[in-house]
């Protein structure tokens, strides 16, 4: 049988990630927390892990140097290619993308700097807003941006909003609902959709499972 390369997310969606393989019947054979390989066999023989930062996850699956992935929607919405499917939200890392801004301040109506690490995202939500804008392309701490006035507003991913508040700002627009999906090389899907079907349908049923639970 053909091995399966899945790459998965460092932290949060990593951790959120491996008990639903593991309920799939997936699990790595040594413990990734604890280790500083990148590449991890699993409980299946045909099966191997790849542990990769979140923005690379698509680009290893589109060119299928991956089989399988699983990545934040908002990552692949950043990414925006084409070499993949998108066959199962897996409904994990649950968060919000947002506008943000200084609490109490108006928006800006003329030309607006905005900071974000999604760059291709904000240009096109501004752009069907018909707003004019600078795009700041930050890699991090994006809530100092507009308390430093680096920027009138950041594009970011919102959870509770606890450090948007921490930091005297607040949320705006949402953008878009942001989980984890799971995605599939094209080539892969039909040289080895067998492997790949069973593997969806087993992840399938235990996300129904959990959110059955959930509700």
């Amino acid at each position: 049988m053909p091995q399966l390369t899945i790459a998965l997310t460092k932290g949060r969606i990593l951790q959120e990630t491996l008990p639903l393989f593991a309920d799939a019947g997936i699990e790595p054979l040594e413990d990734i927390a604890k280790s500083r390989k990148l590449t991890f066999d699993t409980t299946s023989p045909d099966i191997r892990l790849l542990i990769l930062r979140g923005s690379d996850v698509p680009t290893y699956v589109e060119f299928g140097a991956a089989d399988i992935g699983v990545a934040g929607k908002d990552t692949l919405l950043e990414h925006g290619g084409t070499g993949f499917y998108e066959p199962l939200d897996l409904g994990i890392s649950r968060c919000r993308l947002m506008t943000a801004g200084v609490t109490g301040q108006a928006a800006v109506s003329g030309r607006m700097r905005v900071a974000t690490k999604y760059v291709n995202l904000a240009k096109q939500y501004y752009a069907e807003q018909g707003q004019q804008v600078d795009i700041i392309k930050l890699y991090g701490a994006m809530e100092l941006a507009p308390i430093m006035d680096l920027a009138d507003e950041i594009v970011d991913i919102v959870d509770t909003g606890n450090t948007l508040r921490a930091n005297g700002l607040e949320p705006r627009v949402e953008i878009a609902q942001i989980s984890s999906r799971l995605i599939v090389n094209k080539a892969s899907m039909k040289m080895k959709h067998q492997q790949i079907d069973a593997l969806i349908d087993a992840l399938g049923s235990v996300v129904q499972e959990q959110q059955r639970k959930a509700s």
